[in-house]
């Protein structure tokens, strides 16, 4: 959870399924479509058909409300900035690399992280723990630390055997992650 991307995520989710008749509220959003692929949300939480166009228009709108704005706190990205000089810094998520690459790179932190693992390049999104499993193989991490703020991405860390960290909130990010280092 480094961006603040939620509740762009449910907005274009709404937008996309107002012709519907169907709307998202917050806790509902929350509860059913964080850390969850597009396509899994279409078939297993909404089970509607015609989840290629559903996908593709929500991505399109989440794109653009991600291009209207700035995700990253300033917090997280001193964070970023402070981390990645000690570690191999990876973003994990189910997301399409379109979703995810473009926000870092407009923010100025592409290159802060060594590897993007989307989920392009898995087979079995989270709670599966393949995405995590191909981070650390791909970096040569020997005792990953896990930062989630989603029940998929905690099952896919600790099921990967990695030591996860649950942040509360992408305004606490910053302070957790800095307590749980010792960074203090």
């Amino acid at each position: 959870m480094l961006a603040d991307s939620e509740r762009v995520h449910q907005r274009a989710w709404n937008q996309t399924l107002e012709p519907l008749g169907i709307q998202l509220d917050w806790d509902y959003y929350q509860k059913n479509f964080v850390g969850i692929p597009d396509e899994v949300a279409v078939r297993e939480r909404l089970h509607l058909e015609g989840a290629g166009a559903l996908v593709a228009r929500k991505q399109a709108l989440f794109r653009q409300g991600m291009a209207e704005g700035n995700p990253f706190l300033p917090e997280t990205v001193r964070l970023l900035e402070q981390v990645r000089t000690v570690y191999k810094l990876a973003v994990v998520s189910s997301s399409f690399r379109s979703e995810v690459e473009p926000a870092l790179e407009r923010c100025g932190i592409r290159g802060h992280f060594q590897l993007l693992v989307t989920g392009e390049d898995v087979q079995h999104f989270k709670p599966s723990p393949e995405p995590y499993l191909l981070a650390a193989d791909r970096l040569g991490a020997r005792r990953p630390l896990v930062i989630e703020d989603s029940e998929a991405g905690v099952a896919s860390g600790r099921a990967a055997g990695f030591e996860v960290l649950r942040v509360s909130s992408v305004e606490n990010v910053g302070r957790e992650v800095r307590e749980r280092l010792g960074m203090g």
